[in-house]
């Protein structure tokens, strides 16, 4: 207890010094949840392999193209390394190439705010979600809360209740962050493999699962790797001439995206943001609130 003023000062001190970089970690988080509810909306019309190959061949002729992305919620296929701005973005409904701003855009710049900030400060990232962990430990250490029908009360039993989503939020981003999977390793021996082309790879997909599930297709680690849904969990698998494999999951990216259940885990990550974004204001409020007192006395005197 004797050290409990000092895990405080620290507290407060992380707080304020990641103020801003936690607020757009957090913010752009809760708009990365609701993506995997959006992703399992239906298409207006199927998205079939000869609907697929079609785009390819109308814009990709030279099988040039080195991924592409669907996202059912804006009935919208992404031909990526493909045309003079280096993506284009096809309707699903017409097979036309459009250039429409779309909910797509919105989880677009979230997901680069949430790794790099917009600027390419991948370091800042990294940095604040050790700082998030830091927070965390430094709030165990202070002690078990009094509960107490105060802002302070509130903040304090909000942080303990929901301890372990607090905690996993950050251990799973750093996790993704140095490239740890918790996966087997897998042997490296050989030459890899000539990369297959998307009109190849399409017809591979499709018969193993419906092409409306598909969320990407791009090569990962020298592999093809298509991002399908199976049931509502999204799952990565290997495509190859030799057919489809899928490989072991990887739990941290599954855990912090809330991709191991459309549902569940968007639900989870919503609340968590809404938790974490509600101890992020309350914390600034008491420390704008005690530094007010220290430095109007003749206020604090008139309370009393």
């Amino acid at each position: 207890m004797m050290l409990k003023p000092y895990w405080l000062r620290f507290h407060r001190w992380i707080t304020l010094v990641f103020a801003l970089p936690l607020l757009a970690l957090i913010l752009s988080g809760l708009v990365l949840s609701l993506e995997p509810l959006a992703q399992r909306t239906r298409p207006a019309a199927p998205v079939t392999e000869a609907s697929v190959l079609a785009a390819l061949q109308k814009f990709d002729p030279e099988g040039k193209a080195t991924g592409l992305t669907i996202r059912t919620y804006d009935q919208l296929m992404t031909l990526n390394s493909v045309g003079p701005d280096g993506s284009v973005d096809v309707s699903l409904r017409t097979g036309e190439e459009i250039d429409e701003p779309g909910w797509a855009d919105w989880f677009g710049t979230a997901r680069q705010l949430h790794e790099r900030l917009l600027l390419d400060l991948g370091w800042l990232v990294t940095a604040s979600t050790i700082a998030m962990l830091m927070l965390a430990l430094l709030g165990v250490l202070m002690g078990w809360p009094r509960l107490r029908n105060t802002l302070g009360g509130w903040h304090k039993a909000g942080a303990w209740v929901f301890l372990p989503l607090i905690v996993l939020s950050p251990l799973t981003g750093l996790a993704i962050a140095f490239g740890i999977s918790l996966t087997p390793a897998t042997s490296a021996g050989g030459a890899r493999p000539a990369r297959l082309p998307l009109a190849e790879a399409i017809p591979l997909v499709a018969r193993a699962h419906d092409l409306a599930d598909l969320t990407s297709l791009r090569v990962r680690g020298g592999r093809l790797l298509a991002r399908v849904y199976v049931g509502n969990r999204l799952t990565g698998v290997v495509v190859a001439r030799e057919g489809l494999e899928t490989p072991p999951m990887n739990w941290p990216r599954a855990l912090h995206e809330g991709n191991w259940h459309a549902l569940w885990g968007s639900g989870l990550n919503l609340a968590l943001s809404l938790v974490l974004a509600g101890l992020w204001g309350t914390g600034l409020v008491i420390w704008a609130r005690r530094r007010f007192r220290k430095r109007n006395p003749r206020a604090r005197l008139a309370a009393a």
